[in-house]
C-alpha cells in the first residue's frame, strides 16, 4: 500500500460531506414527514451508525450531536444469534445514550416458530434474516425500513433506487422499479406493501470513513486493528471461532486485522491491517482496489448473482 501524505489527506474535500450529509437528512425527513410506521435498521455497524448520526441532525435540532435528539422512529435489528458480541454490545449502549426505542427480533425466534428451517446445523443463517424481517414488519405494521446500504458495496445494490419498493411478500421486482427524477420519490403503497429505504446510496467506503474521522463517530472496537486468530480459506482471512473452527488441514495464525463490514459471524471476514484510527483507515481504503464486500464476505462469493436473488426474496 502506497501511504498519502498529510497534503493529500488534507485536500479531501468536506464539501462532497457537506453534499451527502444533506441529501441524507433530506431522505430522513421525507421518509418521517411521508409514512406512517417507519423503522431505521440499526445493526451497530459502520453504516448504521453514520445513518444514525444524520438521524440525529435531522432531528435532533439544537441538541444534534449531544444525544440528547428524539427520533422519530425505532431501531430495529434482525439478529441471527451468531453476530459478534463487541457489535451487539455497542449497539445496546449507543440505543441507550440516544434513549431511542430499540426493537430487537431474532432469527433463532423464527427457528422455534418453524418459519425458519436450516439445512444443516452449519448454515449460515444470513439469507435467513429476511423472514425474521418479514415477520418483524407484519407485527409492527412497519411501511418504511431505512437500512445503510450503498450503491458501491455490490452490482445488485447499485441498481436499487433509493426508495425501494416491495411487494406484500416483501420481494424487489428490478426490472419494475419506479423513477426517481430530481429527488421526487413515488412513495405509493397498497395494503401490505412497504419500501426499503437507503438513505447513504450515494456515500462510498471513503466518504464513510471521512464522515466518521470528521465527525468523531465511536466504532466498535473490531474496526480498528487488533490481534485474532484466522485460517486463509478462498483467499479469504476466515475468522477462527466455536462457528467457524478451522479445518483439519488448516494452519491457524495470529495476524493483525480489522473488519472493513460487520455481519454474521459465518460469513464475514477481517482484512490484514495496522490501521488503529478512522485516518489510517482512510489512507488503506483510497490505495484499495478490492469492495469491502469482495475482500470479506463469504456468503457474496457463490455466485455473481447471489446478493440479487436475495434482494428478490426480501434481503434487507
Amino acid at each position: 500500500m502506497n501511504a498519502i501524505n498529510q497534503q493529500e489527506m488534507q485536500s479531501l474535500s468536506n464539501a462532497q460531506l457537506d453534499a451527502l450529509e444533506e441529501e441524507t437528512i433530506f431522505i430522513l425527513r421525507e421518509v418521517a414527514a411521508t409514512f406512517e410506521r417507519p423503522a431505521l435498521l440499526f445493526s451497530g455497524g459502520k453504516d448504521s451508525l453514520v445513518l444514525l448520526k444524520c438521524a440525529e441532525k435531522a432531528f435532533g435540532g439544537k441538541d444534534a450531536g449531544s444525544g440528547k435528539g428524539r427520533l422519530p422512529y425505532p431501531l430495529l435489528m434482525i439478529d441471527t444469534g451468531h453476530n459478534f458480541p463487541e457489535v451487539t454490545q455497542f449497539r445496546d449502549e449507543r440505543a441507550q445514550e440516544l434513549g431511542a426505542q430499540l426493537i430487537v427480533r431474532s432469527v433463532e425466534d423464527s427457528m422455534r416458530r418453524g418459519t425458519v428451517r436450516l439445512a444443516h446445523a452449519g448454515e449460515s443463517r444470513n439469507a435467513h434474516q429476511s423472514v425474521t424481517l418479514l415477520e418483524a414488519i407484519e407485527e409492527f405494521g412497519f411501511d418504511a425500513l431505512m437500512g445503510g446500504a450503498r450503491r458501491d458495496e455490490e452490482k445488485a445494490r447499485a441498481k436499487e433506487r433509493i426508495f425501494s419498493h416491495r411487494d406484500a411478500f416483501g420481494q424487489w421486482q428490478p426490472k419494475s422499479q419506479r423513477p426517481e427524477l430530481w429527488n421526487l420519490f413515488n412513495t405509493r403503497l397498497r395494503k401490505g406493501e412497504h419500501f426499503r429505504v437507503f438513505p447513504i446510496s450515494n456515500w462510498t467506503e471513503l466518504d464513510v470513513w471521512q464522515y466518521i474521522n470528521r465527525e468523531t463517530i465511536a466504532l466498535p472496537s473490531i474496526y480498528y486493528a487488533h490481534q485474532r486468530q484466522v485460517v486463509e480459506r478462498r483467499g479469504l482471512l476466515v475468522p477462527v471461532t466455536g462457528l467457524t473452527p478451522a479445518a483439519a488441514n488448516e494452519t491457524v495464525q495470529t495476524r493483525t486485522v480489522r473488519f472493513r463490514t460487520v455481519g454474521d459471524i459465518t460469513c464475514t471476514c477481517p482484512v490484514a491491517s495496522t490501521a488503529a484510527n478512522a485516518e489510517q483507515v482512510i489512507e488503506e481504503t483510497i490505495a484499495s482496489d478490492i469492495s469491502e464486500r469482495g475482500a470479506t464476505r463469504m456468503d457474496d462469493k457463490t455466485s455473481d448473482a447471489s446478493m440479487e436473488r436475495r434482494k428478490k426474496e426480501g434481503y434487507f
